[in-house]
């Protein structure tokens, strides 16, 4: 076994949502680190995304999407587009996602019909076609769902997200179980109280961050870059017997 070549991802074509901030940015330029070409999909700027994938030594290209609104046959066309203009695609990383704070007696349906939208619909859609993808021309792709600490636990006032993400962490056991013997491989990545714009209203609670400050057995919250190693693993040759498992990166929360 040639470990380092396990966990190489040279000469691959990764697709990856939601990459223009965040989680999705360390994905897209961690994947792109371990050898592997990127596409990136994005509804805000990428600018500065995409200057840092310049200066490596892999292609990569934009698509802007809105997966609010997009249906499935769009995000056909763009896995299509994708696929030609690489040449290929064998990494989907479903990470865009959306989160409304509301008390659940008074959630807005009109925001709860868009949390689903995003954060399992599309992921959901996208995987099928790049699924389709995979299966046609006779490759073991790999995709990667973004899930949450929230697949696992209750979260308060945010009974959309939690809705979404339990259901992608079902998504991905299911398809992992329908495609596994075709050699392609579904799993999910759950992170925990990861620094990022959709926590800042946490990070900003002196209380309820010393709450869940408490609650970490790392004694830290996690940083985007937290979630670099565990999804090239997963993209790589090195989790070849990996598959439908929703992996907890969390500082040992679950286990707490």
């Amino acid at each position: 076994m040639d470990t380092q070549q396990d966990f190489s991802l040279a000469g691959k074509v990764a697709f990856v949502t939601g990459a223009n901030r965040g989680i999705g940015r360390a994905l897209a330029i961690g994947l792109a680190t371990a050898g592997a070409d990127i596409a990136v999909l994005h509804r805000g700027d990428v600018e500065a995304t995409m200057g840092e994938l310049s200066s490596l030594p892999v292609r990569s290209r934009a698509y802007e999407c809105d997966l609010a609104n997009a249906d499935d046959e769009e995000l056909r066309g763009v896995v299509d587009s994708v696929a030609k203009d690489f040449s290929g695609l064998d990494v989907l990383v479903n990470n865009a996602g959306a989160i409304h704070v509301s008390p659940a007696v008074s959630y807005p349906i009109a925001d709860w019909d868009e949390i689903l939208r995003i954060n399992v619909t599309s992921a959901f859609l996208l995987s099928r076609a790049v699924g389709a993808s995979f299966i046609d021309r006779g490759i073991a792709g790999r995709i990667i769902n973004v899930a949450s600490l929230l697949s696992f636990l209750g979260g308060h006032s945010v009974v959309a997200y939690t809705a979404s993400k339990s259901a992608l962490a079902g998504v991905t056991r299911t398809l992992a179980v329908e495609w596994g013997a075709l050699g392609i491989r579904v799993n999910a990545i759950a992170p925990g109280y990861i620094v990022t714009d959709n926590t800042r209203r946490l990070l900003e609670n002196k209380n309820l961050k010393a709450m869940i400050d408490a609650r970490i057995p790392a004694g830290r919250w996690g940083q985007p870059a937290d979630i670099v190693g565990p999804a090239v693993f997963l993209a790589s040759d090195a989790s070849r017997y990996v598959n439908g498992v929703v992996l907890p990166v969390d500082g040992g929360i679950l286990a707490n």
